[in-house]
């Protein structure tokens, strides 16, 4: 629910920039995202991207700046998101800077070089309110407000705020502990061990991943359609996939039964009549015996048509989620997701309302349509002159007309997609189109979205006009000379009955050939739905879920080792490889610390972990079993993540924190206690049937990763993955947490992956990553000692911004 605002007044002078806690990047290139609709301008850009530290990365990108992000900016960190807003906000030279905590996605050294070069250079004249709960910037701000259960309980400068021994102060001194719980566990340690390597802040392995030379494509490709006819293959598609030959002949044969009943009753009038040799009551009889039974015949035809239309539903809808559901993440990456909604949408819809029907109404037609020339040609032989012609001309228009409406509706289902992607990103990133004031500017963006998709709509109807005032036209002609034929015949050639038959006749051969045109030209079209949802049909798939003669003991990992052998992982084929012969044992129960720079494949690693992505070379080995000759599930129910980005579902609290309903109450709250959420959610009156919006957007990024927390905590599993999970609370809710999971994860392997250096100095190991390549793996205590060391240089850093 919206906060309501009572006796508010907002006065603020100037223009401003935002910039959220949660990253919002469109899909689209990294300089359409800074530019963000404004003129480009090379030295106040150049400048943008220095100042937020984005320089390095262009350099490594493979198509630099115009590389394209994925949708919500799945290919890139969090760190790499969140400063690629940063720069937006730069270049957008506003008067006042709006920064909701955007140093908790990056490492240390990119947070100080964001604080230092951004908000305390470049934003030297501005006004910037920084909202954090990183406190070792903060001698360095001109004034501090302290705000506690949605209040400002302290205002004034660093110096004055720790003077009043309140909150303020508990933060710095939370702060202050983990610094000295670093060095008090660097000196517990024995003697030095000498450990030569290259600064992790030094770029040196930059040139080795370059990816000039090698060909390098962009994430998300022009969306794929297929080009010319394809004759009859999609309608053997469409009857091959849901097994319906059977039934196709079913409707064919009934059609021609009704058809013919029809028929031979009016034959039956037309030759009674004029004979006189049965009674009245016998000719209606027959008649009404006739059309009855054409009638049944009809309704047998519709019934098979329903049933074949809903097994062909039912098998494509089937074939296609199976497909999406196991394709792997590199589908998802480089496909919009609007691309993916269209198909299980207008296009699903089309295959279960429009196509069934329609085809019955084209097998009709053509039954009708043949029956009429032949009776035509039967009784006045003459009109075949006539006939033939016509059938032929029309055959030629309908060919040419489809020619073009099979590409126009191809092209409209190409325009669907963007509109919803627009419109879906659009929504999600409300507060800072507002915030930016170009909300002019994304109406109009997708009202011309939408003006093309509906473009192409208008011209699809337009075509098949065309075609239908065409073939009236031929069928007026056929009428008329056919009309002709009859009056110029010689008396008594032919019985007036059957020339009022033959007339009769001719008048609906007009309305059932344009209802042949129309339904027909619709099934072209439709079967267009057919062709897209069979190219997702047929995805790559992830390895299985379950390999039988594969599986491991139940038991496993009774340990939790994890061995790396010459680790080497890459996205796709053509792309750079981003690790780069990792080799290392994480030990048994150990707590394993993963740093580096934004960008150094830190997440990576937990991916190839997971088998989100297979490695291109060598092999993880968990307690001896490489995970890549087990099924997906056997593996990942055996590990619990708490990723770097929270997930949360609609639904309640108790769904979120145990979606699969295997715990109690008790259990549940207890998880909730150990992550500082039960004292926040046991004064909502709904308890644990607490609403959970989508995303979980009525809950705070801090809040949405606790939740992350309490569903591990439940699972209790052997090896625990923290992908950055700390990253959005306080120092001091962070230091509660590690002793919460030094606790409940004592005999566990813990892999945390994290931006602020003291989250990991209690690790057993810390493993320094440098741009895809292991620097470093030792003990914390171990790489303080050595002052040439990348860690104790990274520690450095971080504590140099804190005084």
């Amino acid at each position: 629910m919206a906060p309501q605002f009572l006796q508010l007044t907002v006065a603020v002078s100037g223009s401003l920039a935002y910039v959220s806690q949660t990253s919002w990047i469109q899909s689209g290139t990294v300089r359409d995202n800074i530019l963000f609709g404004r003129p480009m301008r090379s030295s106040e850009y150049e400048r943008a991207l220095k100042c937020c530290a984005l320089d390095k990365d262009m350099e490594n990108f493979p198509h630099g700046d115009l590389t394209e992000i994925g949708q919500r900016g799945l290919n890139m960190s969090g760190g790499q998101k969140q400063r690629i807003q940063l720069a937006r906000a730069v270049y957008n030279d506003a008067d006042v800077y709006l920064l909701d905590d955007p140093f908790s996605a990056v490492d240390a050294h990119t947070a100080a070089t964001l604080f230092n070069d951004c908000v305390m250079a470049a934003l030297e004249d501005k006004t910037v309110i920084l909202v954090t709960h990183q406190v070792e910037f903060l001698s360095k701000v001109d004034r501090i407000l302290v705000m506690e259960k949605g209040e400002i309980t302290q205002e004034g400068t660093y110096e004055e705020l720790l003077q009043f021994g309140t909150a303020f102060e508990q933060l710095v001194n939370a702060h202050q502990d983990s610094k000295t719980t670093l060095y008090s566990n660097a000196a517990k340690e024995g003697a030095m061990i000498q450990y030569q390597q290259p600064m992790l802040q030094q770029q040196g392995s930059e040139a080795e991943i370059s990816t000039g030379n090698l060909p390098s494509v962009q994430l998300t490709q022009e969306e794929e359609r297929e080009l010319g006819g394809a004759g009859l293959k999609t309608y053997k598609d469409y009857v091959s996939v849901s097994k319906g030959w059977f039934l196709l002949v079913l409707i064919v044969l009934a059609q021609c039964v009704f058809v013919a009943l029809q028929y031979l009753a009016t034959y039956w009038l037309a030759a009674t009549i004029q004979s006189h040799r049965f009674s009245v009551g016998i000719v209606v009889g027959v008649y009404a015996v006739m059309t009855t039974a054409s009638c049944l015949f009809a309704y047998v035809r519709s019934l098979v048509a329903a049933h074949f239309g809903l097994k062909a539903s039912r098998e494509f809808f089937s074939g296609f989620m199976d497909s999406v559901f196991r394709a792997p993440m590199l589908f998802f990456d480089s496909t919009p997701t609007g691309r993916i909604m269209t198909r299980a949408s207008s296009d699903l819809c089309i295959l279960d309302f429009d196509i069934p029907f329609t085809m019955t109404f084209v097998i009709s037609g053509t039954v009708e349509v043949a029956a009429t020339v032949v009776v035509m040609i039967m009784v006045t032989w003459q009109v075949v002159l006539v006939a033939v012609p016509a059938v032929i001309g029309v055959l030629y228009i309908q060919r040419y007309y489809i020619a073009s409406a099979r590409e126009l509706v191809r092209i409209n289902g190409t325009t669907k997609a963007p509109v919803m992607n627009y419109a879906a990103e659009s929504m999600l990133g409300v507060v800072t189109i507002r915030a930016f004031a170009a909300t002019n500017r994304f109406i109009q963006t997708n009202l011309q979205l939408i003006d093309m998709d509906a473009t192409m709509f208008f011209y699809t109807n337009a075509a098949l006009e065309w075609v239908l005032l065409r073939v009236e036209a031929m069928q007026i002609v056929v009428i008329v000379t056919s009309s002709i034929l009859l009056v110029m015949l010689p008396a008594g050639s032919v019985a007036p009955g059957f020339l009022g038959l033959c007339l009769s006749y001719a008048l609906t051969l007009s309305s059932a050939q344009v209802f042949l045109t129309r339904f027909y030209s619709n099934l072209e079209n439709y079967m267009i739905s057919v062709e897209r949802i069979k190219q997702f049909m047929h995805l790559p798939s992830e390895p299985p879920a379950v390999i039988s003669d594969r599986r491991p003991a139940p038991s496993w990992p009774s340990e939790g080792k994890i061995n790396l052998e010459n680790l080497r992982v890459k996205y796709r084929e053509n792309a750079p490889t981003v690790l780069r012969g990792i080799t290392c044992t994480f030990a048994a129960g150990n707590k394993i610390g993963v740093v580096g720079r934004t960008g150094s494949g830190k997440t990576t690693l937990l991916s190839a972990l997971f088998r989100l992505i297979d490695p291109s070379g060598g092999r993880i080995l968990i307690d001896d079993v490489d995970i890549c000759t087990i099924g997906l599930k056997d593996l990942r129910m055996k590990l619990s993540i708490i990723p770097q980005e929270p997930t949360l579902f609609r639904g309640s609290v108790r769904s979120n924190v145990d979606p699969l309903g295997l715990y109690t109450d008790q259990d549940i709250w207890e998880a909730l206690d150990k992550c500082q959420l039960k004292k926040t959610i046991g004064v909502l009156p709904e308890l644990l049937e607490a609403p959970v919006s989508d995303d979980g957007e009525n809950w705070s990024a801090g809040q949405r990763q606790l939740f992350c927390l309490a569903r591990v905590l439940l699972s209790r599993n052997r090896i625990l993955v923290l992908d950055e999970a700390t990253a959005s609370i306080d120092s001091a809710t962070d230091a509660i947490l590690q002793r919460v999971i030094k606790q409940e994860f004592s005999g566990c392997t813990v892999i945390t992956i994290a931006h602020r250096v003291p989250t990991v100095t209690d690790s057993d190991m810390v493993m320094v990553l440098s741009y895809g390549k292991l620097i470093e793996y030792d003990r914390p205590s171990t790489l303080m000692e050595n002052g040439d060391s990348s860690f104790f240089k990274l520690v450095a850093e971080y504590w140099s911004n804190y005084k």
